[in-house]
């Protein structure tokens, strides 16, 4: 199926006429713009219908970026899941009906190097073909992943040929390490991390493999023409134009963290467009780092979108910045006050009544704001903006940002901590239930919220565990309207 804009996804929410039941849920942000639009109406949050582990193994403390299930049209969820610290996963397969497996595979993933344990690379293609990586590099894929059979494949994008002559090697130095994108064709992207040497002369980049198979790559620092830039950032999934034809994606100094990004043109991954990401206070490099968990958003109106991390980590409070591009990266625009580990969700401007501005869309950010690191008060928050119309920045005044349109504080006050300081909202991406006008998102607080743009109010939640120190965790919304939520290391199904 091919993309549907979302100015019409949003007229056909509005004018009464019902979602389409067939869309799947591919990966990272829903598609391949990391707009997070619920493919239905979702059902209440009424109660937990099944839940299974994500993780077999979680640390003590959940300093993991989990990675986003997938949702086939026929409605099998497919997730990985983690085994052990090294990488082992298993890729798995479940009813959404009652979350009874249909199969599992166990992968020798290996994860490249990380201080918060990166997500396992998996995506679904508009082909219902599954992809997921592999050790050395490669790409496993399974079509008619809603089946315990079906045809199966290897893909290296340096070459069967040389995997094969060498894979000790290759197994032991080249890893995927970020998400996986897939184009409407069915082309796939990722960034990879090299960490040795290899009798090809790879370096760490983006690679990308071919609807037929074929598979090329750039290195990091030749897309970047830049000699410091040596890597893709972990966890920061590559973003795809809406006409295909562009490939947006981070590249860092991995040691300083100053970044770059990039478009690059889908079919040669020749560089077409570059930025510095810069930050709109101190007018120095922004900083881009892999504990982090924000990826570029596309906007329906081109714009790029990407959170980076303020050049001091401390004066706005460590909220980093959403910096705010146009499709070709030429021009610089109102920057959001939150972004350093968040992606943004695109919002239908038709989903929040009370607004009554110009622009065709707005945004979804987490909104956090740290107890003790700055002026930080504890007094987290989320946030719809208008990427169109700036305020002074809540934090620093002499910066103006995207205006708030509405905000929500979390509901749940954090014990210790002086009164107003809550629970963070933990998230990495935020699923739009634009046909309920509302949002879901998780918390810290061990619950899963509906917040509802029509009164700008927490609808009453579901409990799914007692308050932890969150991993970051999506939401996402099945072709039945079904919620799904990541919590303390377990994907929860939930429902009316």
């Amino acid at each position: 199926m091919k993309h549907v804009p979302l100015s019409a996804v949003a007229l056909a929410a509005f004018s009464g006429a019902a979602f389409a039941q067939d869309v799947p849920w591919h990966g990272y942000g829903g598609d391949a713009q990391h707009s997070a639009q619920a493919p239905a109406a979702g059902q209440k949050l009424g109660k937990v219908h099944w839940s299974i582990p994500v993780d077999l193994a979680p640390p003590d403390f959940l300093g993991v970026h989990y990675a986003e299930p997938m949702i086939t049209a026929a409605n099998t969820v497919l997730l990985p899941v983690k085994v052990n610290s090294v990488g082992t996963y298993q890729v798995e397969a479940h009813s959404a009906t009652d979350g009874s497996l249909i199969w599992k595979e166990t992968v020798s993933y290996r994860f490249p190097p990380y201080d918060w344990i990166p997500s396992i690379p998996a995506h679904l293609s508009e082909q219902n073909r599954l992809f997921f990586a592999g050790p050395g590099g490669t790409l496993r894929f399974r079509d008619t992943p809603d089946s315990d059979s079906g045809n199966e494949g290897l893909l290296v994008f340096y070459g069967k040929k040389n995997y094969r002559k060498d894979q000790s090697i290759y197994d032991a130095n080249v890893m995927v390490s970020t998400p996986i994108t897939a184009d409407a064709e069915g082309n796939v992207f990722f960034g990879f991390t090299v960490t040795g040497s290899n009798p090809i002369g790879l370096v760490s980049g983006i690679a990308r493999i071919g609807a037929d198979g074929k598979g090329s790559w750039v290195g990091a620092r030749d897309a970047a023409g830049d000699a410091a830039i040596d890597k893709i950032p972990t966890n920061s999934a590559p973003a795809i134009s809406r006409d295909g034809k562009t490939v947006y994606v981070a590249v860092h100094d991995a040691d300083t963290g100053r970044g770059i990004l990039l478009g690059l043109n889908s079919k040669t991954l020749k560089t077409t467009y570059s930025t510095p990401l810069t930050d709109p206070y101190f007018h120095q490099p922004a900083f881009v780092f892999s504990d982090s968990s924000a990826s570029p958003t596309v906007g329906p109106d081109g714009d790029v979108y990407f959170g980076v991390v303020e050049s001091d980590g401390a004066t706005h409070n460590d909220r980093g910045w959403m910096l705010h591009f146009d499709a070709k990266l030429k021009e610089t625009k109102i920057p959001g006050s939150f972004g350093w580990d968040d992606t943004a969700s695109i919002v239908p401007s038709a989903a929040v009544p009370s607004y009554h501005g110009s622009s065709a869309y707005l945004l979804m950010s987490k909104y956090n704001n740290y107890y003790g690191i700055g002026s930080g008060d504890g007094h987290n928050k989320i946030a719809i903006l208008d990427p169109t119309t700036a305020q002074a920045d809540p934090v620093l005044p002499s910066v103006q940002v995207m205006k708030e349109v509405l905000t929500v504080l979390g509901p749940t006050q954090q014990p210790g901590l002086p009164e107003g300081a809550v629970y963070e909202w933990c998230i990495n991406s935020a699923v739009v239930d634009a046909a309920n006008k509302s949002v879901i998102a998780n918390s810290e607080d061990g619950y899963t919220y509906r917040w509802d743009l029509k009164t700008n109010k927490l609808k009453p939640a579901v409990n799914l565990n007692a308050p932890t120190y969150e991993a970051y965790t999506p939401t996402l919304i099945g072709p039945d309207g079904q919620v799904y939520s990541i919590n303390d290391a377990h994907l929860y199904a939930i429902g009316k």
